[in-house]
């Protein structure tokens, strides 16, 4: 056969790595015609190499005796490349061509590491399986989980007046990377009578979702409300100072959709129109005041997932800054997706915790004063006209609250250092425990109740006026069991949203096709 440079090309037998079947029998068979040489019609002068113009090792030695041949090793083997099976590599490499070989990692070594991980490689070297995007965290780690301290939650678990990011777990999310969209990002923000808060999260399995960002702080929006029947200039600066540090969060991110309400301030001030209109001005925001049935509604959605299926009623309640939403819920035995198409009665009482202790006092409350509370809230619920509800066996009915006083009575009771949300939203409170608490806050002094870590000075001069509240409503539905739920509006609008745009069914959808 001859070589285009004008040499005899070296033939190719059994040994080569194209026709043998099976490489140590070749191996055997070269060796045994180790000695043999090349026929001597063909000249030394035309054998070449791999390497074009590299003359080979001569054939035969100085004296015109046949060469010994030098056995050589079989360097490809079943990987060989096909740049090998053409031109067979040089007997030898001396001096810099051999330390570039072996500076390049072509060495014998090299090339039986990479037949050996072969088959673990993709494509061009690619891995199989792709890495994880880098910018999803697990659930434990930030806003899903951050790690970071938790305080009580009208601070919003590290918000708190300075507005730092929540600690926020929500719905029982997996982590983020097992079935996280990030395209599909979802807002909600609720401004209410005390508290300013917002959420971003996008859907992860059916019914639930991961929290991406976060922030809370506490404005104070109706303070001087029931007096003036307006919102003072104070209180406004300091709502509009937190809807910057939201509307900033919004504009760093892409929000596929969004809602913004605000809620019992607004609904009542005289001039909460005229301020919904600075917001606009001031910060780009759009709030929308939605009404009480709404806020009743969104409630419930958000604590969807705390009812469980064995419960047959349940009665609902947020108690706000400045009103206080009842849903009574009776569920059958076909139960919707959404629970709030279970409310049977509802109601929105007038009344909350910052409206409250400013008609009565919330700094030094005695047992009067707090029974005064107690009797003032249940002449409200006296005319919510609701059936009794009936409760076959144990288990049936049960109470949810959804509201920073049932929060703090959680983290008081469970000692907490720090309040942590984790180890509060969902926990159950026996009748026995709630009235323990309440009566271990009416002991304390206001300086005691802004010591405690899951109270503070915020919410010193507003715990017990929830806690009056509260009691009034386990008069009205005495429960021997109470569910405590740190969720609320933000959650109920999420869910509704994403529910509205069927991201559940679409994300399943997608998850099957994965598995195919």
């Amino acid at each position: 056969m001859e070589d285009p440079e004008g040499g005899v090309k070296p033939q190719f037998d059994g040994a080569s790595a194209a026709g043998r079947k099976d490489g140590k029998k070749s191996r055997r068979r070269k060796g045994k015609r180790g000695g043999q040489t090349r026929s001597a019609a063909h000249p030394a002068s035309h054998e070449l190499s791999g390497n074009a113009g590299q003359p080979a090792r001569p054939m035969e030695d100085a004296a015109g005796h046949p060469a010994r041949k030098r056995k050589r090793r079989r360097r490809g083997g079943h990987g060989a490349s096909q740049e090998g099976l053409l031109q067979p590599q040089p007997m030898e490499q001396t001096g810099v061509a051999a330390n570039a070989a072996r500076d390049s990692g072509d060495s014998p070594s090299s090339r039986r590491n990479r037949r050996k991980h072969r088959g673990k490689r993709g494509l061009q070297g690619r891995p199989l399986t792709s890495a994880k995007p880098s910018h999803i965290q697990p659930q434990e780690n930030r806003a899903e989980e951050t790690a970071r301290a938790a305080v009580p939650r009208e601070l919003q678990n590290g918000a708190g007046r300075k507005g730092r990011p929540e600690n926020h777990a929500h719905q029982g999310d997996r982590p983020a990377a097992e079935h996280a969209w990030p395209e599909e990002l979802y807002a909600a923000l609720d401004l209410g009578t005390n508290n300013c808060r917002l959420l971003i999260a996008q859907p992860t399995r059916p019914g639930q979702f991961r929290v991406v960002d976060a922030f809370s702080r506490i404005v104070r929006l109706g303070e001087g409300l029931a007096a003036s029947g307006r919102l003072s200039d104070e209180a406004m600066e300091r709502a509009i100072e937190a809807l910057r540090v939201c509307a900033s969060k919004l504009k760093n991110r892409e929000i596929r959709r969004m809602r913004l309400i605000a809620t019992e301030a607004c609904r009542q001030a005289v001039n909460g129109e005229e301020f919904l209109g600075r917001v606009v001005a001031e910060t780009g925001l759009e709030l929308e005041i939605i009404d009480r049935e709404t806020e009743a509604r969104l409630a419930v959605s958000g604590c969807s997932s705390l009812v469980g299926r064995e419960t047959r009623s349940v009665v609902l309640f947020d108690i706000g800054g400045g009103s206080s939403e009842i849903a009574v819920i009776r569920i059958g035995d076909n139960r919707f997706s959404r629970l709030a198409n279970h409310i049977t009665h509802w109601t929105s009482l007038p009344v909350g915790v910052v409206t409250l202790s400013e008609r009565h006092g919330g700094r030094d409350v005695t047992p009067e004063l707090f029974e005064g509370m107690v009797r003032e809230v249940e002449g409200m619920l006296g005319s919510f006209d609701c059936p009794e509800i009936e409760i076959v066996q144990t288990g049936d009915f049960h109470l949810i609250g959804t509201s920073g006083t049932v929060t703090t009575l959680a983290g008081v009771h469970l000692d907490l250092p720090r309040y942590d949300r984790r180890k509060v939203d969902g926990i159950w409170l026996s009748d026995d425990e709630v009235s323990a608490m309440q009566a271990k806050l009416l002991s304390w002094d206001f300086d005691s109740r802004a010591a405690n870590p899951c109270i503070g000075p915020d919410r010193a001069d507003l715990v017990l006026a929830g806690c009056a509240i509260l009691e009034a409503i386990r008069r009205r539905w005495p429960s021997p069991r109470m569910r405590v739920a740190d969720r609320g509006l933000r959650e109920g609008l999420l869910t509704d949203m994403m529910a509205d745009d069927g991201v559940w069914r679409r994300n399943r959808n997608r998850r099957g096709q994965r598995t195919k």
